[in-house]
């Protein structure tokens, strides 16, 4: 639906909603779709024998893998941008707030911590049905498997931001301003505070908040507040009759910034680009740990670029510092962390057997 000038997001956070607020939601299809294709790959990279998993073993990984994105994301996610989920527990599920991943979801830079602890696990190999160890590697090698497969999820899941229209882009038109075309106007931006307490709302009219409160009031049903009563003009205009929703649009695009749809430049960057940087650095065979530390390097600076048109997260007191986000931050650490392990990588080349690379090559020997 086009709105002066900008698309106004109408999207449902959920694929198949059961009931009111229960469902198939599109973020959790996206984690499933990056496993799948993640195991997919390692499964065709096993058969060819490009990598030391055992191909019968891909399972196994795959599970400890899986462990480690969502804990470790999570926990990342709490520490960093929200410590509070941690001590909060409620009388509803999932009880602890934790869990509740609609609250705030997953911290890209966790769930790599989490990867690397269980790449190490990986490393140590599997136990066959004799007992012995088969599949036994270097961490490195599981951690440059783990870089190239990757990626997919990193695409599925900006796509998945965007659909919940969470993580919100820069303002490029204030309400009731003309937008360029590419731009998007999320109605979520209303349940933030406003910009002026640090939050992602911006400033309206007097006349733009008398016609939002009217919006809100004819729509409010049994909701109790004016944020439920809001939740429910979303609702309306996600899920509502075709004319009920067109309706909702046309009164509340005037009430709506246009925002960089940031999420998208970020699952272009992190999913498209990167990927393709990791498949070119991969046709040549490389020393173990040389493709995770290009992983490093790169996404590091593709998230530096992209949080330039990404705003922090609004519950954050301190949402900058020294003009960087804290985001951005922690992809200057990984930056840096990826330079050091590249240059660790290459100075012990010769002395690790067993290497991803090379298009088609079953040759598993390490090169600079």
């Amino acid at each position: 639906m086009l709105t002066l000038g900008a698309w106004l997001h109408n999207l449902s956070p959920f694929a198949l909603e059961i009931s009111e607020g229960f469902g198939l939601r599109w973020y959790g299809l996206s984690y499933a779709a990056g496993f799948v294709v993640a195991y997919l790959l390692m499964r065709a990279l096993a058969g060819r024998g490009l990598i030391q998993i055992p191909k019968d073993r891909v399972a196994d990984a795959m599970t400890l893998l899986i462990l480690g994105v969502i804990l470790g994301g999570r926990l990342g996610y709490c520490l960093v941008y929200e410590p509070a989920l941690l001590t909060t527990f409620t009388n509803s599920f999932p009880f602890w707030s934790f869990f509740a991943l609609n609250r705030g979801g997953m911290a890209s830079h966790g769930g790599m911590v989490g990867v690397i602890i269980s790449c190490v696990i990986i490393a140590k190999g599997f136990r066959d049905e004799r007992g012995a160890i088969i599949g036994r590697t270097t961490p490195l090698h599981v951690m440059d498997v783990m870089a190239l497969c990757c990626t997919p999820g990193l695409f599925f899941g900006r796509v998945a931001n965007f659909v919940n229209g969470e993580l919100l882009g820069k303002i490029v038109a204030m309400p009731g301003q003309a937008a360029p075309w590419w731009a998007v106007q999320f109605p979520q931006e209303m349940f933030s505070a406003s910009m002026d307490k640090g939050g992602h709302r911006p400033p309206l009219t007097a006349e733009q908040a008398i016609a939002l409160q009217r919006l809100i009031d004819a729509n409010r049903g049994a909701a109790a507040t004016d944020e439920q009563a809001f939740q429910r003009v979303i609702d309306l205009l996600q899920k509502g009759p075709a004319e009920t929703s067109r309706r909702v649009a046309e009164q509340l695009a005037p009430l709506l910034s246009a925002r960089h749809p940031s999420q998208l430049y970020q699952a272009l960057a992190e999913g498209v680009v990167l990927g393709v940087a990791l498949l070119i650095i991969w046709r040549v065979p490389r020393a173990p740990g040389v493709i995770a530390s290009w992983f490093l390097i790169i996404y590091g600076v593709l998230r530096v670029v992209t949080e330039f048109w990404r705003l922090p997260d609004a519950q954050l007191a301190v949402q900058r510092i020294g003009g960087l986000s804290r985001g951005q931050w922690l992809s200057v650490l990984m930056v840096v962390a990826g330079l050091a392990l590249l240059r660790f990588s290459l100075t012990r080349v010769r002395r690790v057997p067993g290497v991803l690379g090379g298009w088609g090559s079953s040759n598993l020997g390490a090169t600079a």
